[in-house]
């Protein structure tokens, strides 16, 4: 695997919608909020926020299947605290991870994500020292 990774952004209209990609890939729409946007797309926070999320998750659920449990459902919410002066960079990021598992405790799922946090996932090292991250966990007995 090559450690160079490479998007495009492109303009899409006369405001500050953009279109963008990597690879392959279908496109994902980044704008912003009227008046400057038109808010018809993903801010840059949102995409952070869904960066932070899906790295995690992709890092947590093989994880959790290499320890024999089952993943029945996986989801993760996150949300920021913005600051309000310029920049307004997120100064906290709630993060929740939710577990339905038949076979899996709270403890599993906790052990997971702080492999994650610690090793694995290389948006949240970016965000580690800069941003205060503050993480929940959630295991939900399927079929119970």
């Amino acid at each position: 695997m090559d450690a160079a990774v490479a998007v495009t952004v492109d303009l899409v209209n006369d405001k500050v919608r953009f279109s963008g990609s990597a690879r392959d890939l279908p496109a994902v729409s980044a704008d912003y909020f009227p008046p400057l946007g038109e808010g018809q797309g993903y801010t840059g926070l949102e995409l952070l926020l869904l960066s932070l999320a899906a790295c995690s998750a992709t890092a947590i659920v093989p994880l959790l299947r290499r320890m024999n449990k089952t993943v029945a459902a996986f989801r993760v919410n996150a949300s920021g605290k913005r600051r309000a002066q310029h920049p307004t960079r997120f100064e906290t990021i709630a993060i929740e991870f939710v577990l339905t598992s038949p076979d899996a405790v709270l403890a599993d799922l906790q052990k997971v994500a702080r492999m994650a946090e610690e090793t694995i996932c290389p948006v949240w090292a970016m965000l580690k020292g800069n941003v205060q991250i503050v993480p929940a966990f959630k295991v939900v007995a399927e079929g119970k």
